[in-house]
């Protein structure tokens, strides 16, 4: 299984993370709370977007779509602003059909929010970091609402 290397915002400091692990990563030196942006495919989506321990929001994306490439570095920014609550799952559905079909993947990028491996949202189409963030942070609040009725 891969693993990206990611900068400390806060000391700056290089960082292997995982795609898989059982609790969020942590910067080596200085402890912060580090993003945590994984790739799957058919054979390793179950182990890194469904068991993950923290909500996934999962990008199912294609290297010849341009929107893709677009909202690539805004879902690495929400990711960023939000490690520790989310993890940033990068699923090329033309390098993993299973995963394509399982999710009716009609378009590309189309974006899921997963937690306890269930989708608790959906959405098509690429959108500014911000507009990713709002939809994101109020999925997990929703979710979070009626869990705890």
């Amino acid at each position: 299984m891969s693993s990206h290397i990611v900068t400390c915002a806060a000391c700056g400091r290089k960082n292997r993370v995982p795609a898989a692990a059982s609790g969020v990563p942590h910067c080596g030196h200085c402890h912060a709370t580090l993003p945590w942006i994984a790739d799957a495919d058919d054979t390793s989506f179950a182990e890194v977007a469904e068991k993950s321990v923290i909500p996934a929001l999962v990008d199912l994306w294609a290297p010849w779509c341009g929107p893709c490439r677009q909202v690539s570095p805004a879902l690495e920014q929400v990711a960023a602003e939000l490690a520790g609550q989310v993890k940033l799952v990068k699923v090329n559905v033309d390098d993993s059909p299973r995963i394509s079909s399982r999710f009716d993947v009609t378009a590309v990028p189309t974006l899921l929010v997963m937690r306890n491996g269930e989708v608790i949202s959906r959405q098509a189409g690429a959108a500014p970091a911000h507009v990713l963030r709002q939809w994101v942070t109020g999925v997990l609040a929703d979710y979070s609402a009626r869990r705890d009725r």
